[in-house]
Parts: structure tokens; sequence; C-alpha cells
């Protein structure tokens, strides 16, 4: 089969192999892989902050105002503000999904307090002050504890209103839908996407504007420079907030709102998606559905969505209990970290459907039985079906984009269906200025992330809805017994229509990063040396370089994204360094191959690929910078 097989690596870090983080306290109360349970109630006004926050499960280091030295500043309606004096701390560059990092460097004192308040220093007045600010997060190990500390410095610092998600669980997807349908002014997002979680691992905190789009860099930079200046943060003497129940909770002029996590995205699925149709296709005897939610934020939307709403079984769920380390596991939904589904898929006699999605619920896999369909094919296949399987985009998308690495299955789809086209660098943000001038309906990453302008982040959940659209239209009409239209069918009739990218990415996961800094320069350096028509093996280079865009929309420049050698037949290699983890540089190597002849489609990937694998580690030196003789994973 063509590019169906689970990779099997010698060195793939698999679920089982983070160590187990179950352990007790001296107390006896449970740390972690324990269900999201409610908060403890345990702050009391005249104790806001002591080097030790008490909860649920304390923490052993100090969580992150030290309140000591601080000096009451103002008392707006009965509201106590203190300024606590602090001192800046290094490393709090934000990268392109916010500051991620160990949650052991969040707990030391003052580091999240010192980013949060740097954020508020960064923003206009006019973007918060009397504003309403949505909260949420993935469900992750020290969020309950972050969700305190924002929603005091929120107040200190004039916000009217915090949204909350009950216990802070709100998917990064449905946190941008809330902020659009509840007109806020922005929202932060608890977040270290698909890293893994736990007081060992990683922990991560972003701001989404009030179009629910990641800030621009024009932000995220100042926030940067106001962390190498800060000299005080702005604190309400207010208790812990209980986020176990909903309502709403008044502090002077300031409130907490409790609210369900599903809802609003629930609401605005219906909109989207013809809901009754996806039901038909899941309630049929014929058709067998599962979806692995990794023991993640989505875990709080899978029965709600595919039980509750749409019929499937409950059986049909798998790790479907958001848990504060993901069960010891990595939440990340591809063919390694999401091994359990992929196995399920791939034996015998398995599911018509599957699909997974990541931490934080804005990544996602889609599978057919004993298939796998890339990221890159995903976003082309409904970008190319969406306007008929659909209702949102029955008048047809307005443009369609993907980050340059990504492959160029969409840009096909584009001039076929003569619709504008944009390549943008690795990064949501990028998007969404698109999609705010009206220039962009649907859009992908290669990166597993898919979504379209119905809200401002790439969303897991409704790139299933849209592959389950896409399989029941094509169904519809079809008989109990009548041999069903299946994911594989679709992909394969995508590629005699388009033809078939060959793509595959190599992960070489944390890494030194001087090693990995050193390889990119000596790239750097070949770039700028090359030529049009200089000869690498059987490949003639077409052009080489460092990709830079330039926002259509606000002349922006984003340079050094990536580099790039492209070749005259189509085909491209690329490498990057990701900034996604918490330690050490990842580096990804993306090869791309255009294949229109329908009789070599049955390929495997990483055979047809092997010439340009081969290839792209001899120019980079890979194996002499850094040490790497095998990829951490393949996809």
């Amino acid at each position: 089969m063509a590019s169906c097989c689970c990779l099997r690596l010698e060195n793939v870090i698999f679920s089982s192999t983070f160590r187990k983080l179950g352990q007790t306290s001296a107390n006896g109360s449970v740390l972690v892989s324990s269900p999201i349970s409610s908060f403890s109630l345990l702050s009391s006004s005249s104790a806001l902050f002591s080097p030790i926050l008490k909860t649920s499960h304390s923490l052993s280091s100090s969580l992150s105002v030290k309140a000591s030295a601080s000096t009451a500043i103002a008392e707006p309606e009965g509201i106590k503000i203190n300024s606590v004096p602090t001192k800046p701390i290094e490393g709090q560059k934000t990268g392109t999904s916010g500051l991620r990092k160990k949650v052991k460097v969040f707990t030391e004192e003052n580091y999240l307090a010192n980013w949060i308040q740097a954020l508020f220093n960064s923003l206009p007045p006019e973007d918060y002050k009397n504003g309403v600010l949505v909260l949420g997060g993935d469900g992750r190990y020290f969020n309950r504890e972050a969700s305190q500390t924002i929603i005091k410095i929120a107040a200190g610092n004039g916000v009217g209103k915090i949204l909350v998600s009950k216990e802070g669980i709100m998917s990064t997807p449905a946190v941008s839908a809330v902020i659009r349908k509840r007109k806020a002014n922005g929202g932060f997002i608890m977040s270290a996407s698909h890293n893994p979680g736990g007081p060992e691992y990683d922990w991560g905190i972003k701001f989404n504007y009030n179009s629910g789009q990641p800030a621009p860099e024009s932000i995220t930079d100042k926030i940067y420079g106001n962390t190498l200046s800060i000299s005080e943060i702005k604190i309400a003497d207010i208790p812990d907030v209980d986020l176990s129940s909903l309502g709403v909770t008044k502090y002077g002029n300031f409130s907490v709102e409790v609210v369900d996590p599903v809802s609003d995205y629930l609401e605005l699925m219906e909109n989207v998606f013809d809901l009754e149709l996806i039901k038909s296709l899941l309630s049929r005897s014929d058709f067998r559905f599962v979806f692995d939610a990794m023991h993640a934020v989505t875990g709080a939307y899978a029965k709600p969505i595919f039980v509750d709403k749409l019929g499937a079984s409950p059986d049909s769920i798998l790790n479907g209990v958001p848990l504060e380390d993901f069960g010891h596991g990595h939440p990340d939904p591809n063919l390694t970290y999401a091994k359990d589904l992929v196995n399920i898929m791939y034996g015998e006699n398995g599911p018509d459907f599957g699909a997974a999605s990541d931490g934080d619920g804005d990544r996602n896999m889609i599978l057919g039985r004993g298939f796998f369909v890339t990221p890159s094919d995903s976003v082309a296949i409904i970008a190319a079906n969406a306007q008929e399987a659909i209702p949102y985009f029955m008048s047809g998308p307005k443009g369609l984009a993907r980050s340059m690495p990504t492959s160029g299955a969409l840009d096909r789809v584009a001039e076929k269906l003569n619709l504008p086209f944009f390549e943008v660098p690795t990064g949501w943000k990028f998007f969404g200025n698109l999609m705010d001038a009206g220039k962009l309906s649907i859009c992908g990453e290669e990166s597993f992330g898919t979504g379209s302008d119905h809200i401002r982040e790439k969303d897991g959940i409704w790139a299933v809805l849209a592959w389950l659209s896409i399989i029941a239209y094509r169904n519809k009409d079809k008989k109990p017994g009548e041999k069903l239209v299946s994911v594989a069918d679709v992909a394969k009739e995508h590629w005699e229509t388009f033809g078939r990218n060959f793509f595959s990415r190599y992960d070489y996961e944390e890494c030194e990063s001087e090693g990995a800094n050193k390889m990119i320069q000596n790239l750097r350096d070949i770039v700028s040396k090359s030529k049009p028509g200089d000869k690498y093996g059987n490949y003639t280079l077409q052009f080489a370089d460092d990709f830079t865009y330039t926002d259509p929309v606000d002349g922006s420049v984003a340079s050094k994204q990536g580099v790039r050698f492209v070749f005259t037949d189509g085909s491209r290699i690329i490498f990057r360094l990701s900034g996604t983890g918490s330690a050490g540089a990842t580096v990804r190597i993306y090869i791309e191959q255009y294949e229109p002849d329908v009789s070599k489609h049955e390929m495997d990937a990483q055979v047809a690929l092997k010439p340009l694998i081969d290839l792209a580690l001899s120019v980079s030196k890979l194996k002499d910078f850094t040490g790497r003789d095998k990829p951490t994973v393949i996809t």
C-alpha cells in the first residue's frame, strides 16, 4: 500500500518510555495520572501569596509571586491591589506558539508572574482595561496553580472580567471560538501543545487577540522587551476562585465566570457542518469509527460531540479522560506516539475511520483501515471536497494557504479551482491576517494542523468532522450491504486527479542546540554560494534560499523561516529548527517529490523519496553536526 505502514525505528521514543509520574505527595494526595478533579478553595484574601501557594497537590517550589515586600497601590471598588517588586528573568522570549519551558522553570519565583505582567505592560490599555479575557488550557500539570496566578494579575491590572473554563480545561480551538463569540478582548491559553506533561516535563502560555488568533510578533517582541525591564507585578488581593462549578464570582468591579468548555464550540460546529449527515454515517452498522483523545483536552469534547451529538458508540472513544500527565504519554498524534490507534487501524479487520488529536486539541491525524493520510494530503483533500460536503463552504472557499514546509498538494487544488493561494511561514498567526482580510478559508500545516476561518487557530476536531463529512457525503446514497467509499478511496481518487506529492518529515528531537545551529548556518553558507543549474546528484537546482515572507495584508516581514533547496523537477528539501519544545533543538528535514504517474502512486513514500532523503543527509552533514544517525520520528 502507498504510505500506509506504521514506521518502527530503533530509537523512537514511545509513550511507555516516559517515567511513571503517578507518585504521591507527602500528604498522600496524587500528583498526576488522575482525571482532572475540582479545585480546593484554600486561599483567603488575607493570605494571597505565600512562598508556596497551597493547592490540592502542593508544589515543592515557590509558585509565582513572593509577596513579602508588596505594597498596596489601589483599592478600586473594594479590591486591594498590591505592587510586588520583581526583577527581570532571562530566557522569556516568546516563540511562534508562546512561552514554553519545563514546569520546574515556571514554578521558580515570579517566573510566570513576570511574563503575565510583561504582557499587560505590552498591551494598549484599551485592549484590556475593564475588558473581558478568556482563560483555558489543556489540563496539563500546573494549569490549576497557573490559573489562579493569571486571574489575580489580570484583576490587578484592571481587567473587568475573566471567562475561565470549568477546571481550567478548554481546547485551543475552543478558546479562539469563545473569544470570537463572546467578543472578548483576548485570551490566555495554558498549554505546551503536543509536548509531554507532568512535574518533570513541559508547560506553556500564550495570548490570543480579539479575533481569536495568536498575538502577532509586534506584541510578542514587546512582551520579551518588557520582561527585560520589569520591576513590579500588580496583583489583586483576592482568594483563589473555585473552578469546579459553573457560575459567576464577583470581587468589587472584577468578576470571574466559570463557563462550560464545550457548549460554545459545539454550537459553532453545528453552524459549520451538517451534523445530521455525519450522524447518518456513524449510525451505520457497516461503518466503524474510533477517536483517540490521547488523555488530552479533546477527551472533554469527544463524548459530548461524537457520542452524545453524533451517535457514535461510547467504546469508540479511546483514552478519553484528560489527565495531567496525559497518561505518561506524548500527546502528539502521529504514527509514533499514537501507536495504540495505529495498531488498531492496521490490525486485522480494523475500523473504517480513525482519528486522534493532541494535547491542546488543535492537531489531528486521520487514518483509514490500513491507510495513513499525510497532513499535507489531508488539507488538500478537504479543500477539494469542501464546497459539496461542508455547508459552511457552500459558496466555495475564498482562498487556500499552507505553511512553507507543507507539500505542494494544496497548490494544485488552488490552481484547479482557480482560488487565491498563499505560502506562509510556520505559525498559525500568519494565516490569521489573511483570514481577517477575507482572503483565506482553508489552510494547513504538515505538522498535523488543519483549519479554516471559522476560528483563528488550527482545529483538530474540526478536521475530523470535515473528513467525516466527506466520507458521509460520498456514501449518503449507499444502501446497507453496498461497498462504502473508504478513506483510502477518497485519497487515491484525489491523487488520480491532482497527482501525488510524496512527502516525509524527519524529526531529530532534543539535539544539542550548538550543533544544530551550526548545521543551519552551514546550510545558509551553501545557499549563499548556490546558483540555478547546480547539480546535486541526479537533481538540478532551480533555486535555494532561506525563506522570507512579506505579509500581503500588513507588509510585515518574517525572515530566516527555513532553508530550501528546490529542484527543477519540483522536488524540495527543507531544513528548519523547531522551537515548540522546551529543551534542546528539534531539527526537522522535509522531503517532497511530485509524481503525476498514477502507476507509481502506490509506492511507499520512504522508497519513493530515498534518493532525496540520502541527498538531504549528505548536504546537511547532519550526523557530523548533531551526532544523530537516526531520526526520533518519521512522518
